[in-house]
């Protein structure tokens, strides 16, 4: 595999430290109780008071630990199975360990941004420089020129495609429906004690081009396509698997808004499982 020594490196570190981060953000306690604030656009928020997200609102809060879960019960799991394959000369491997690099890419990047300051900014920061630069490795280390013979002439691009389109138009209407009311109304957005909306941008300027992008390509038959609809389809997977049990999570906090929005984020990690099987089937060392 290119690029195995410098990403012997990075791994066991990422894997380290997401493994402290994921477990301080779960198990670390002090005592406090909640309590109300109101925020300088006139918000009024429950703080957490509690653990190591202090700062954050008892909703955001039963957010980062629902992502807390995701990472230690399926993304580091997966971390190690993937780079043991991707090690042994495994193709799957090497899809395997792009796409969950991705997850720690986009996980650890929103907590850079988003988690309020607590003492470990700098391992969030860590893990998202780390996860960047080993996601970059990783993309670079497939041939372009060879990658679609990999893949089977019986893999369905045209469902997968159609699927990649689905979760690019799902998220653009359901983030532009929280987005475009304050800019339109001009009245105060519903921020949750934060200053932007974070996930928003980042899904609006990264995750939904990519979706529509990848699917583009895929049906193109393009080395890229494929590539990136692997990586997308495999990093989905765990996003929605995150954001259910953030929402869920939520819930259980006495947040209820995170109700209505699981349920899609539960189709769309089940129909993008049932993608990654495909594509996993479908292509040969």
């Amino acid at each position: 595999m290119k690029n195995k020594t410098a990403l012997t490196f990075l791994i066991p570190l990422i894997f380290i430290l997401a493994l402290f981060a994921a477990g301080m953000g779960l198990f670390y306690k002090t005592n406090g109780e909640p309590y109300a604030f109101t925020s300088h656009r006139g918000e009024t928020v429950t703080i957490n008071a509690r653990g190591l997200y202090y700062y954050d609102t008892v909703s955001s809060a039963a957010q980062q630990q629902g992502n807390d879960i995701i990472t230690l019960f399926v993304g580091l799991p997966m971390l190690v199975i993937s780079t043991v394959m991707a090690f042994r000369g495994s193709l799957r491997g090497r899809l395997l360990l792009t796409g969950t690099l991705g997850f720690f890419l986009y996980t650890y990047m929103s907590m850079s941004m988003l988690t309020m300051f607590n003492a470990l900014f700098l391992v969030y920061v860590a893990l998202f420089s780390l996860s960047l630069y080993a996601f970059i490795l990783c993309m670079m280390s497939f041939d372009l020129e060879t990658l679609p013979r990999h893949f089977s002439d019986n893999l369905p691009r045209g469902w997968i495609a159609a699927l990649l389109f689905l979760i690019g138009g799902f998220l653009t209407m359901a983030w532009l429906g929280k987005v475009l009311p304050p800019i339109l109304q001009n009245v105060p957005p519903v921020l949750d004690n934060t200053t932007t909306f974070v996930i928003q941008a980042m899904d609006l300027g990264l995750i939904i081009p990519l979706a529509v992008l990848s699917g583009i390509l895929l049906l193109r038959r393009s080395a890229w396509g494929y590539l990136l609809t692997s990586v997308f389809v495999l990093k989905a997977i765990t996003l929605g698997l995150a954001v259910s049990t953030m929402m869920v999570n939520m819930m259980l906090a006495g947040a209820p808004e995170g109700a209505g929005i699981a349920i899609p984020f539960l189709v769309i990690t089940a129909l993008n499982l049932a993608a990654t099987v495909s594509l996993l089937k479908n292509v040969t060392d």
